[in-house]
């Protein structure tokens, strides 16, 4: 294998938004679901039993993102931690808090269990709140001023709603009885506020920023905008009737049509990724720093390739399996 030093970071930043992606897309379901953790006790046990099983190995995809951009980006890892130190920390207080969390309030019998649900919801919180505040400090290049600060809080709330909401379609998809039909009140408000959050991050993009404003107003990227904007609207539109026929016939609390809320919140989350990553390629820090100019040199990118073909294929098929023997409505919390 003999590439040269573009292509192969051209290959690392698709890597890296790959891992990104799957972070965001598998911890936000369970960041969402400990943000919503409320109810009755049994309730409670329900909801964490049906994250039990995914969510520490979730975080996997945290490790191997940041894995790629410390190894094939070092230049742009180094400004990135410069950054975003503060909001890392928070997001790591956060994640730590969780974890802890989770175990004393599973396996130990206690009376400060309610403690640590409320530790656990406030970890889950504050490391999505820190992961939005970051991604808006970074689309905006680590810029300096009034506006971009503001504009990265907003981000941190909408990163949370959408947590929430993909979160309430795992709990529909997962969960039964008066807990569905919770999960299903709170996917259709936090599902409101996530369309809005996605309306002013694009306003904020094409107004604030000519340079994506000119991606996306010619040629390919004119297209781009008319085709995932409806594209996204058609799935609005299948998570609705989803939601009405749930509403309305609560035998199909076990059917496939449970699935189709969660399945369209990943398709919705995946068009807003792919939008995010038209809008900034090939920049590994937008507005900053092109990708070829912060990678390693091609010899270092070559070698680490190889151990990528290795473990990616292996992350994937673990994550795959742990979904396949888990899969359906999830049961009573038990560790014995």
């Amino acid at each position: 294998m003999n590439l040269e030093l573009e292509t192969l970071a051209l290959v690392f930043w698709c890597l890296l938004g790959v891992a990104v992606f799957m972070y965001a897309l598998l911890d936000g379901y369970d960041l969402g679901v400990g943000m919503l953790l409320s109810g009755s006790e049994s309730e409670r046990d329900r909801m964490v039993a049906s994250i039990g099983p995914f969510w520490d190995a979730n975080e996997t995809w945290l490790v191997l993102a940041v894995g790629i951009l410390l190894i094939a980006f070092p230049a742009a890892h180094s400004v990135i931690l410069r950054e975003l130190y503060l909001p890392a920390l928070a997001l790591l207080v956060g994640l730590i808090l969780r974890g802890v969390s989770f175990d004393f309030r599973a396996k130990a019998i206690s009376p400060l269990r309610p403690l640590w649900d409320h530790c656990f919801r406030f970890g889950s919180l504050l490391a999505s709140l820190a992961q939005g505040y970051m991604l808006g400090r970074y689309v905006t290049g680590f810029a300096d001023g009034g506006l971009p600060v503001l504009f990265a809080c907003l981000s941190a709330l909408c990163v949370a709603a959408a947590y929430v909401y993909i979160g309430s379609a795992w709990l529909v998809m997962k969960t039964e009885g008066e807990l569905q039909a919770r999960a299903l009140r709170w996917l259709r408000l936090s599902g409101a506020l996530t369309l809005l959050g996605l309306l002013f991050i694009t306003a904020f993009n094409l107004l604030v920023r000519p340079e994506v404003a000119a991606r996306w107003l010619h040629g390919t990227g004119l297209v781009l905008l008319v085709v995932l904007p409806a594209l996204g609207f058609v799935c609005l539109w299948w998570i609705e009737r989803a939601l009405g026929t749930l509403y309305k016939n609560a035998s199909c609390s076990c059917s496939r049509t449970a699935r189709k809320p969660f399945f369209g919140v990943v398709t919705l989350f995946l068009l807003a990724f792919s939008a995010l990553g038209y809008s900034y390629f090939p920049y590994v820090i937008p507005g900053r720093m092109l990708a070829i100019d912060a990678a390693s040199a091609a010899a270092s990118l070559q070698f680490i390739l190889w151990g990528v073909i290795l473990v990616l294929p292996l992350i994937l098929a673990y994550t795959a399996f742990s979904y396949r023997v888990f899969w359906g409505k999830s049961e009573d919390l038990r560790y014995y």
